[in-house]
């Protein structure tokens, strides 16, 4: 990391900070009384005082993650999960830089659980790709800027979309090739509710914008590399049930401010079972199978299938995968994945979820019903996508 490393201006609302802006960020962020709030509620053991002190002797971003970052990550692990794995570490040329590419399925943990996982295996951590729609406070975007993440403009008008893509497009070939930092984003933009995983073409054709070559050209430049993310339980299920059942009755309806704020809460703070992460293999050998003249679409369908392809079959299989599969197909099909004790505690976590979900104005058995069957989706998502391509 290239400690004198100054961001040019065509990048400066978006980029992460410079190692020189640091210490002047971090002292304005500890004055917020929306950071103490927040470091209070999720380390409500912690001297404060002292957490402050510590925070003002750091100089740059590496010393951010190592000294703020990953503990909290760490006690994250400790509480909330039953353990953190990672395969396919092979696939990663310690003298390359990435575009990391995965599904998604938490707002905040994906990446960061990634990077404490390459940071532990001694390879180096990925610049973040996050939307400004989770910016809600000016002291959240210096936080996530100080944590190595750049910035995802959302909901703009046309002509605005198109510069914030070019822009963005721009700043991720920059900092793999010029900066020499890989990158994190999600194959599609905000997550998947029914971890029904496909990579979204736009994405794929806003990142292939830049670089002066053909669009294949481009994205071979900046080494996609898919990532499968398999959380054993999402503690955001039954949220994502409840916005699917506001949807059916509201085919408008829009998730709040509020509601965002509750999903990343929920997501960090609640039990995730065991996570694992499975590294897939750059996908350049299938961009370069094409030919130079060929189609733009043909070449955005084949990256999204290489992706995709990757994606589902590094998932990682859970019992309650197998369980929600057969169940939601009525079959036995996988009766030999699980034990009649793992379906009466999967039954009884997702009745407790449902129950959540009780504050619901009109809840009809039906609505309960329909929720429940969007939960059971969830779960079985992945083991069928990872059947069509490994059967």
């Amino acid at each position: 990391m290239n400690t004198q490393y100054t961001t040019p201006e065509e990048f400066k609302d978006i980029a992460p900070f410079d190692d020189c802006e640091i210490k002047e960020k971090i002292a304005q962020l500890v004055k917020e009384p929306g950071f103490e709030h927040a470091i209070k509620y999720a380390m409500p053991n912690i001297e404060y005082s002292q957490f402050v002190n510590n925070l003002l002797q750091i100089s740059n971003k590496r010393e951010f993650q190592h000294m703020v970052v990953a503990p909290f990550l760490q006690m994250l692990i400790d509480k909330t999960t039953s353990g953190l794995s990672i395969s396919g570490l092979e696939n990663i040329d310690k003298d390359k830089c990435y575009t990391y590419i995965s599904n998604h399925r938490d707002i905040v943990l994906d990446a960061s659980f990634l990077n404490i996982l390459l940071w532990k295996n001694e390879l180096n951590t990925t610049e973040i790709a996050i939307g400004n729609n989770l910016l809600v406070f000016e002291w959240i975007s210096d936080l996530v800027k100080l944590n190595k993440s750049f910035i995802v403009k959302r909901n703009l008008k046309m002509l605005q979309a198109l510069s914030a893509a070019k822009q963005l497009s721009s700043y991720i070939h920059h900092a793999i090739n010029e900066k020499h930092e890989s990158v994190w984003i999600a194959q599609r933009e905000g997550r998947s509710k029914d971890s029904n995983d496909f990579t979204q073409e736009s994405l794929i054709k806003m990142i292939g914008l830049s670089g002066g070559g053909s669009l294949v050209e481009n994205l071979k430049r900046i080494n996609l590399l898919p990532v499968s993310i398999s959380y054993e339980y999402d503690p955001n299920d039954y949220l994502k049930a409840r916005e699917f059942l506001m949807k059916q009755r509201d085919p408008e309806f829009k998730k709040s401010q509020r509601d965002d704020l509750l999903s990343m809460e929920t997501g960090l703070l609640q039990f995730k079972g065991h996570v694992h992460f499975s590294v897939g293999k750059c996908i350049n050998p299938s961009l370069e199978t094409l030919d130079e003249n060929v189609d733009r679409g043909e070449a955005l369908k084949v990256a999204c299938k290489a992706i995709d392809d990757m994606v589902h079959a590094g998932y990682y299989i859970y019992p309650i995968n197998y369980i929600a599969y057969d169940k939601l197909e009525e079959t036995q099909q996988f009766a030999d994945k699980y034990t009649a004790e793992e379906v009466a505690k999967f039954d009884a976590y997702i009745e407790q979820q449902l129950a959540k979900n009780n504050d619901i104005p009109n809840l009809t058995q039906e609505d309960v019903q329909y929720m429940r069957q969007m939960i059971l989706t969830m779960y079985a998502n992945p083991l069928k996508n990872k059947i069509k391509v490994t059967q």
